[in-house]
């Protein structure tokens, strides 16, 4: 008879073998989500023996993260800066790294002033729905060119009660979108990762997160430059424009917003000490 310990332990072996990191914890978050309760419960659970029902599920979803799906996409959701939100294979994966996003911005702005913010690229809604959480009183228009990435946006702003946010497919940096509007913030985490440096990246990317969120099939930089010339003709004066920016691109970025005139250009390391986040200052 399976139980949760003995599940554990063979969920973790097999996972070793495979070479997945996080092994324990990625055996932990797939068993809860199979008997339906928290990571921590199972250890109050050792000894309680699997329904069949339960070890199949259970063994499906090992099958599934030893081809290196990755285990988000499996129980269907991840937490991000307190939030829980709904991910599949539309959206990018949110990282811890940029929780410090969202934090830099909290820090650089004055709630108070109710302010106009732009999203380029949202994604799963991440980032608007963490700002629009702190700062209830902004207006937030988070845009990306994926009408499924904005169903999957839609779904976790309503679930987590994030109401200020207006959500608009579109291209804008080929398009006049919102054109009518200045803001106070642009923020975007981009397709960062050079197309010679995306064959390199592990399968668990690669073969689940969408393509178009990772890679802009070009050095890396293009999205840098394309929302830099946006935002200085878009934010008001004083407004910021915070990006997220991969490993070794802080000098390339930090130029291109220079070079459109940003000023007081500032860099904040992440966990690793690696240079995670820029931002400057329209004059």
């Amino acid at each position: 008879m399976l139980t949760v310990l003995s599940a554990l332990k063979l969920a973790l072996e097999y996972f070793e073998k495979k070479g997945i990191s996080s092994s324990r914890a990625n055996a932990e978050i797939l068993l809860a989500n199979t008997l339906n309760c928290k990571r921590l419960d199972l250890y109050l659970k050792f000894d309680q023996p699997l329904k069949e029902i339960e070890v199949e599920i259970f063994r499906q979803y090992i099958a599934r993260r030893g081809k290196y799906e990755p285990v988000q996409y499996i129980v269907g959701n991840t937490e991000f800066y307190g939030l829980i939100l709904e991910v599949n294979p539309s959206v990018l994966i949110p990282r811890p790294e940029t929780e410090i996003l969202v934090e830099t911005i909290l820090n650089e702005v004055n709630a108070a002033d109710a302010p106009m913010i732009l999203d380029i690229g949202c994604g799963s809604g991440n980032i608007s729905i963490a700002l629009a959480k702190n700062i209830p009183n902004a207006e937030i228009f988070s845009v990306d060119i994926s009408e499924a990435a904005i169903e999957v946006a839609q779904n976790n702003a309503r679930k987590n009660n994030a109401q200020n946010i207006n959500f608009i497919i579109g291209n804008i940096v080929s398009n006049d979108l919102l054109n009518e509007y200045f803001f106070d913030v642009i923020v975007s985490n981009p397709p960062y990762v050079g197309i010679d440096d995306y064959n390199s990246l592990h399968t668990e990317i690669t073969s689940y997160e969408p393509v178009f969120a990772v890679t802009d099939n070009e050095d890396g930089l293009k999205f840098y430059r394309k929302i830099s010339e946006i935002a200085a003709e878009r934010l008001k004066k004083c407004g910021k424009l915070f990006f997220e920016i991969g490993f070794g691109q802080s000098s390339n970025v930090h130029k291109i917003m220079f070079d459109q005139g940003f000023e007081e250009i500032k860099i904040v390391k992440d966990y690793q000490r690696i240079n995670r986040v820029i931002y400057g200052i329209k004059k």
